[in-house]
């Protein structure tokens, strides 16, 4: 019987999947699948070992997810991936100031995770319905938890700091940084491609429908565009990026309600409040509106603007990676923010990045340029492989 494990990567609308078989502590990718909940009916979209399928769920998630998860379970172990699923784990994206590695769930951490909640009120609650309806199908299956917050736990205090009381800092008002599970990915992935930046200065551009960019020294976080919650840094597809905090202020004395303005910042700024038109990068290429124009040059402008800081929290710059959907796919956008970035002596290879070879820079540029693709489930599956041994075996994989 096939030892199977999942992982979970939850967004606010969105459920990816995916499947693995698990040798000791290697897990091993065999498939993936989806499901849009905004979608009427709701469809489990499966890859299986090459093959595609797409299942009807006859649940709804709003009112039901544990049957929605029961049907998902079935088609995985009974109908697809055939096998005995012995661990799912989560990306969890806030993991606060304890939870700095991977961590087997239990009633205490869920309670942790819930208190960090309103830090991160898009995923979190979404991240802990799925952990809990899967107690309920299955109280004795183990679950694990990786967390995007946790790869920044190595920033120093100085980097981590907003200009507040200190009472504020100790309570935990500061930076923690997002998107760690991919930023750990790319780190290890330059370690086995033996770039020669892997331990050099390195800035990483996670640049998707959620966005940030990382400073790495060592293949370790020293500094990101993204704080104390997912709405700073750089605009996303929804998400306002860095904002005065006195626009604020103006909003609530103009009367706009707590509610109001939290839907706002996460669900009617960045790309799609400047366009107009969509938060998606695909869409505002396409059209030829001035407005979706602005939306793509600000992304840049700011993208690359994050990117100049970050080098100056290394002392300089030696690679920039591109990742995630837009990093990896876009060399239009590519190109726009590293021709912003040729003061730093960025110089772009035009039909390397039309190609999105795994390196789109010349050979006389100052800065080596990657595309780097991310796997974020492939770190929680090795997180929870690494977790389920050690509770088997009693010791340290």
């Amino acid at each position: 019987m096939n030892r199977l494990l999942l992982t979970f990567n939850a967004g606010s609308s969105t459920i990816k999947l995916g499947v693995f078989r698990l040798d000791g502590a290697r897990a091993r990718k065999i498939g993936q699948g989806q499901l849009d909940l905004h979608l009427t009916p709701l469809k489990l979209r499966l890859e299986i070992d090459g093959e595609r399928s797409a299942v009807e769920i006859d649940a709804d998630p709003a009112a039901a997810m544990d049957r929605v998860l029961e049907q998902v379970l079935h088609q995985l172990e009974v109908g697809h991936a055939q096998g005995e699923l012995c661990a799912v784990g989560h990306r969890v994206v806030h993991g606060g100031l304890h939870l700095a590695q991977a961590v087997r769930l239990d009633d205490a951490i869920e309670t942790e995770l819930e208190n960090l909640a309103p830090l991160a009120p898009l995923h979190q609650p979404q991240n802990l319905r799925l952990i809990r309806a899967i107690a309920r199908l299955r109280p004795d299956l183990p679950q694990t938890a990786s967390f995007d917050t946790a790869f920044h736990a190595s920033q120093d205090a100085l980097a981590r700091r907003f200009a507040l009381p200190r009472r504020l800092h100790e309570e935990g008002v500061l930076r923690y940084g997002f998107h760690g599970i991919s930023y750990s990915y790319v780190a290890a992935e330059m370690r086995r491609r033996a770039l020669p930046e892997a331990h050099a200065r390195v800035v990483v551009a996670h640049l998707g429908n959620g966005a940030s960019l990382c400073a790495l020294h060592e293949g370790r976080s020293v500094d990101a565009s993204t704080g104390f919650s997912t709405l700073d840094g750089v605009p996303m597809g929804t998400r306002c990026g860095a904002l005065d905090a006195g626009v604020l202020l103006y909003l609530l004395r103009q009367g706009m309600s707590l509610d109001e303005l939290e839907d706002l910042l996460y669900h009617r700024s960045g790309l799609l409040g400047v366009s107009g038109l969509s938060a998606d990068v695909r869409s505002l290429q396409q059209s030829q509106d001035s407005a979706a124009r602005e939306a793509l040059d600000l992304f840049a402008l700011r993208c690359a603007g994050e990117a100049a800081r970050l080098a100056a929290t290394l002392g300089g710059i030696d690679a920039l990676v591109f990742t995630a959907g837009i990093g990896e796919h876009d060399a239009a956008m590519r190109a726009a923010i590293c021709e912003r970035l040729a003061w730093l002596g960025v110089r772009l290879d035009p039909q390397a990045n039309a190609a999105h070879a795994g390196r789109i820079s010349r050979l006389d540029s100052a800065v080596c340029v990657y595309v780097i693709p991310t796997n974020e489930e492939q770190v929680i599956a090795d997180d929870a492989a690494r977790l389920l041994l050690t509770s088997t075996t009693g010791k340290p994989s």
